[in-house]
């Protein structure tokens, strides 16, 4: 009788083990609303809370010091937004420019530094953020990294996939990146 109640309490284990991780891989991510100031957004596992960057403006013009306010929608939390807090700021989430031009930013995750972006205006005057996906410009709509353990200061980053728009034909592209 112990052996078929060992073995029952095992199979529910593992059963739960298995729904458990069928479902985190199934976790669908919302799609923030997007306002006008928005540019991208980053998304990640272990949950759905998202980093929005978004352009961020002074006295009516874009901020030449500071041009991308980034902070989260934490969907986990009832939505609210929240600034990055000093660490998310200065070593994962926080954003480097340098302008490079009129109206033209070189942009860079503080946490991955050789991957580049850039804010440029286009020809409608609207602001976008502009990167390579599949050896072509592209405007930047979403950034998606999976985590597959690690830790806080050294996550395992399997892969980041990179989402945008083609800005000559308005069409989606995407490419997976192994870091």
């Amino acid at each position: 009788m112990r052996i078929g109640q060992l073995f029952f309490m095992s199979l529910l284990v593992m059963s739960t083990i298995v729904f458990n991780f069928a479902f985190a891989q199934s976790t669908a991510f919302p799609v923030p609303a997007g306002g006008a100031k928005q540019l991208f957004f980053l998304q990640r596992t272990p949950n759905t809370n998202t980093i929005i960057c978004e352009l961020n403006y002074k006295d009516g013009v874009v901020d030449k010091e500071d041009p991308i306010h980034v902070f989260w929608i934490r969907y986990q939390e009832g939505g609210q937004k929240e600034d990055l807090n000093y660490i998310q700021r200065k070593f994962a989430y926080g954003v480097k420019s340098k302008e490079i031009g009129d109206n033209k930013y070189e942009l860079n995750f503080v946490s991955y530094k050789k991957y580049k972006m850039y804010l440029m205006q286009a020809a409608d005057k609207q602001f976008h953020v502009y990167t390579t996906i599949n050896n072509k410009q592209a405007i930047l709509t979403r950034i998606y990294i999976e985590i597959k353990g690690g830790s806080f200061w050294s996550p395992n980053v399997e892969y980041v996939e990179i989402t945008g728009v083609d800005p000559a034909t308005r069409s989606p592209v995407k490419e997976r990146l192994k870091i």
